[in-house]
């Protein structure tokens, strides 16, 4: 890609949907997110539910044919993107094991790419697990961006029907993080058409 490509085409969102556990309240968040997502110009989005994939924790040089198909699914979607989202709870004061399971199946599609954080849970509205998280993709040469979208006691914050009871701080929040992943998926984008990422 040249770099007057880099900077008109639209930037390949992947946003990962991090709970996996029966009964969870991933759905309610991811689709307030999305809806808020689609509103941001200049972003084609992606989603990658864990719930529907089924990687193993125990990796493997030599992944079985039913993980090869696995990742057949879930590789391109990562690879594909400029940036990310991550939707993680907080289990444990951590984040989910599909998640690190996905992210430790990669390396090179996390590079040199920006990822943003929409975490919940309870009083800590899933902050201990974006700290962690933080960790983990700089090792993976990721960027994560400063703001955050966090929902402390998140079953409070939504009516039956999904929607934020007093949603104006939390729009300004997802705003803001969107136009700092946008501004680092470009930035680097850009970069890359340049010189690749000396990883």
């Amino acid at each position: 890609m040249d770099i007057a490509t880099a900077e008109q085409a639209a930037l390949q969102l992947t946003v990962v949907v991090a709970s996996n556990r029966e009964g969870r309240f991933a759905p309610v968040v991811a689709d307030w997110f999305l809806a808020r997502a689609r509103e941001h110009e200049g972003f084609a989005i992606e989603v990658l539910d864990l719930a529907e994939t089924d990687l193993p924790t125990a990796l493997s040089h030599h992944p079985s044919p039913a993980v090869q198909a696995q990742l057949a699914v879930v590789s391109p979607k990562l690879a594909g993107a400029d940036a990310f989202v991550v939707i993680t709870p907080e289990y444990n004061h951590s984040f989910p094991a599909a998640l690190k399971s996905l992210i430790d199946w990669h390396f090179a599609p996390w590079q040199a790419k920006p990822v943003g954080f929409v975490s919940y849970g309870g009083i800590s509205g899933g902050l201990r697990a974006v700290e962690q998280l933080r960790q983990v993709f700089a090792e993976l040469h990721a960027v994560t961006v400063r703001d955050t979208v966090s929902f402390q006691h998140v079953h409070g914050l939504f009516d039956e029907d999904g929607r934020h009871r007093e949603p104006s701080q939390a729009d300004a929040a997802v705003k803001k993080m969107l136009d700092q992943v946008a501004w680092w998926a470009r930035a680097l984008r850009q970069a890359k058409a340049v010189r690749p990422y000396a990883g």
